[in-house]
């Protein structure tokens, strides 16, 4: 097996993982079901994932821009495709953050906070 192979395979299983959880219990429905609590805690979930989220998808960034910048001084002539690498891989890292962001605003504005369902 290639790294990809094993590497793609790791990161579903762990998908899958991370997910089990939302299909664990039945949701009930109704304004007198409403515990606090999760809502509550969807709320600091959220804030702890934007945190994380933030501050790694900046590391990553950094790094990638300082390596790029050392390579284009390495090598001038590149410098067209390093910095066309550079932007895609920018993009690809920021598109980390805002999905977490989006994730974050689903715990926040869905059923636990929202107060009711559909």
């Amino acid at each position: 097996m290639s790294k990809r192979s094993v590497l793609t395979t790791v990161l579903v299983l762990a998908a899958g993982a991370f997910f089990a959880p939302v299909y664990a219990q039945d949701v009930q429905r109704g304004a007198a079901t409403i515990n606090p609590d999760v809502a509550k805690w969807s709320v600091i979930t959220a804030g702890f994932a934007l945190a994380f989220a933030a501050g790694l998808a900046a590391l990553a960034q950094g790094r990638a821009v300082s390596s790029a910048a050392e390579a284009i001084a390495r090598n001038p002539g590149a410098a067209g495709d390093i910095r066309g690498s550079l932007l895609l891989g920018l993009v690809l890292i920021e598109s980390l953050a805002i999905y977490v962001l989006l994730i974050s605003l689903i715990l926040f504005f869905l059923y636990p906070f929202g107060g009711g369902g559909a």
